[in-house]
């Protein structure tokens, strides 16, 4: 590792700040402002260029309401760690969901204020997934 590359870990951590950022349906500014830095911090946080300290980890996760384990879930390498480790499926789950549209996939599901319309876009995700080209 050069002096210049981003850990793994800050940008495992930076990436789970900038999913739950998202799907919280809340801006870089807004965060920042929350946080006290500029957004062009969070920017850095969140790409793993800058490694964020434990306390401001710590006020991010009580702004985006998640405990501060939650940045570090499915951290790369952790496999093998004792404790109650997510299944690989469930891993490649979450990594999946790591993007724009996976964020925009989960917000609808939580959205969907009854079962039957859970299961309806489940259902359509599969359809589509399942089409023939």
């Amino acid at each position: 590792m050069t002096r210049r590359d981003p850990n793994y870990i800050d940008v495992h951590v930076g990436s789970r700040i900038r999913m739950r950022r998202q799907l919280v349906s809340m801006s870089q500014e807004k965060l920042g402002e929350l946080l006290g830095i500029t957004f062009q911090q969070v920017q850095k946080y969140e790409k793993g260029t800058n490694r964020i300290s434990a306390s401001r980890l710590y006020y991010a996760s009580k702004i985006l309401g998640v405990p501060v384990q939650a940045f570090f879930e499915d951290l790369p390498g952790s496999e093998g760690d004792a404790g109650f480790n997510e299944p690989a499926e469930d891993n490649n789950v979450m990594s999946s969901l790591m993007n724009t549209e996976g964020i925009q996939l989960a917000k609808a599901f939580r959205d969907a204020d009854n079962t039957t319309k859970r299961k309806l876009i489940a259902t359509m995700a599969r359809a589509i997934v399942d089409m023939k080209d």
